[in-house]
């Protein structure tokens, strides 16, 4: 042991302001920078690109994770960004899965910071109202990782990070919102993002597979961003775009959880603020057109669908005195105005696109028409795989979790792992498949406790300018854990679905705490975080 002035001594000699000033650590600066300048100069005699762009991304992402440790904040939206267009720059690196697993580390240095934070006392936390629903759901799941049917832990592995690695984000989304200013910062960031993605998908779905995708796609990849459909009857070719993501499938899930976010932020701003209006009517119609030229029925159907209930929701939560129903009103005339004059421009500037699309439509969604499948796909569909799930002789214990997951395909070709020859495309099945009938009933209790109590937060907040918002968040937590996961549990296993899921709880559940501290008074500036680098 060092005596107490020795070790005193040590400490101080590596403090950081004294190992920044250290002939070694000036020494070890100078022979790194010399290393990197001539690896780099390397690259680019040569003309790798791609190693040079793994060394900016290098640069980059430690300038991240200090900025992350500095400011959780920073990170959160940091990460946000990087979950949304990572696909982007993975599609044209021939699918790298280096970049695929960058948003997990962000994510678990954007955890470290916060729980940095909570240590210091500067961030808000709560216990859940579901947490015990919760940690038995996560328990039995991570019991199923030892499950003796899986061939390998690493199939346990990744079903533990897809259904519970974003989980913590209702706690990181429940300290972010200390002021109306940090909400409407929230909300408006993520409004610029959904213009720029669901702008370029429109582009995309008119240009098509050629524009935001490499000449040469990986093996993995190339069919989901070269899909198209055929209207069954009239022969029309329409285009599935995939704008900046690697499919047409995680496209149609962020323009899901967009239109909620758009929607519960327009009535917010409509009963509390006039500033911000536009840009959120202009994201709804943007986000309109592109659910329109997607030629994805479920998402068409569920956007609908989430537009009329919103419709009849704001409504019955609309403040009791006169004025507040007047600008309830408001708000569905100009959401109302908002998705007409989308579908107008798009008739007159892409006639040709938009009548492919209603074409198909119309030809396989419609009662009447001799190729209609909504019944079949609606609900024949998922009951028959639903039901499939039983003819496994494991159902009632499961394969283990992981093994019906999205993303076994790299578990497979990476890790050199047996394929596993089980999966049904049902939601509740691939449940029973992977947990068995214990699994699948655990993950019943747990959602419907996260929604009765995101309900009790709405019927709280009823009368209110936060109520639209709060609705909003529990009708997406109700799609996304019901009907989306009884027809397929890719979209939960979807990153950016899951990963807003828990963020838009922990928002919820802020949300009564927010409005009892304005006390419902008229929004006032607010002093914004320290150190916060987006305005």
């Amino acid at each position: 042991m060092f005596p107490p002035q020795e070790f005193m001594n040590i400490r101080t000699a590596f403090a950081p302001g004294q190992f920044r000033r250290s002939p070694l650590f000036l020494l070890g600066f100078f022979v790194f920078t010399a290393v990197a300048a001539w690896k780099v100069s390397g690259y680019i005699i040569s003309e790798n690109n791609q190693n040079l762009i793994y060394v900016a991304g290098a640069i980059l992402g430690g300038a991240i994770v200090v900025m992350t440790l500095n400011n959780w904040r920073n990170g959160l939206y940091v990460f946000l960004i990087w979950l949304l267009f990572e696909d982007f720059p993975r599609k044209y690196m021939g699918n790298n899965m280096a970049i695929y697993f960058a948003k997990d580390f962000l994510a678990a240095v954007l955890y470290l910071s916060f729980f940095m934070a909570y240590r210091r006392k500067h961030v808000s936390f709560f216990r859940p109202p579901f947490l015990v629903p919760l940690l038995l759901f996560i328990w039995f799941g991570v019991m199923q990782v030892f499950n003796p049917a899986s061939n390998t832990l690493v199939y346990g592995l990744l079903g533990v990070k897809v259904f519970f690695y974003y989980m913590p984000l209702l706690f990181v989304g429940y300290a972010l919102l200390n002021s109306e200013a940090e909400l409407r910062r929230f909300f408006h960031v993520n409004i610029v993002l959904v213009l720029i993605i669901a702008s370029l998908g429109i582009a995309q779905s008119i240009l098509g597979h050629t524009f935001l995708n490499p000449e040469i796609m990986a093996d993995d990849i190339r069919a989901l961003s070269t899909n198209y459909r055929v209207s069954p009857i009239s022969g029309l070719v329409s285009y599935r775009p995939t704008s900046i993501f690697v499919s047409t499938g995680r496209f149609g899930d962020f323009l899901v959880v967009s239109l909620q976010l758009i929607l519960g932020f327009t009535g917010y701003l409509l009963l509390r603020r006039r500033k911000g209006r536009n840009i959120a009517f202009l994201a709804l119609a943007v986000v309109f057109g592109g659910i329109l030229l997607g030629v994805a029925r479920g998402v068409l159907l569920w956007g609908a669908g989430s537009v009329i209930i919103s419709a009849a929701a704001f409504v019955w939560g609309a403040p009791r005195h006169q004025q507040g129903a007047i600008r309830a009103f408001r708000t569905l005339q100009r959401s109302a105005l908002g998705l007409i004059v989308a579908v107008a421009l798009l008739f007159l500037v892409f006639p040709d696109a938009l009548a492919s699309r209603l074409a198909f439509y119309s030809e396989t969604l419609s009662p009447g028409s001799s190729t209609g499948e909504l019944g079949y796909r609606a609900w024949d569909y998922p009951i028959q795989n639903f039901l499939k799930a039983f003819s496994y002789p494991r159902w009632p214990y499961g394969y283990g979790i992981g093994t019906n997951t999205l993303g076994t395909q790299y578990v497979a070709r990476i890790f050199k792992a047996k394929p596993m020859g089980v999966g049904v495309e049902s939601g509740y099945g691939a449940l029973i498949v992977e947990m068995g009938v214990g699994g699948l009933l655990l993950w019943l209790v747990m959602s419907l406790a996260i929604v009765f109590s995101a309900w009790r937060v709405v019927k709280k907040l009823k009368g209110s300018p936060w109520f639209p918002l709060a609705f909003m968040i529990f009708w997406y937590a109700f799609l996304l854990l019901f009907p989306i996961t009884f027809a397929g549990m890719q979209p939960y296993q979807d990153f950016v679905l899951n990963a807003y899921l828990w963020l838009l709880l922990g928002i919820l559940f802020r949300l009564p705490k927010l409005a009892l501290s304005t006390q419902y008074a008229p929004s006032v500036p607010t002093t914004p975080s320290p150190r916060f680098w987006i305005r």
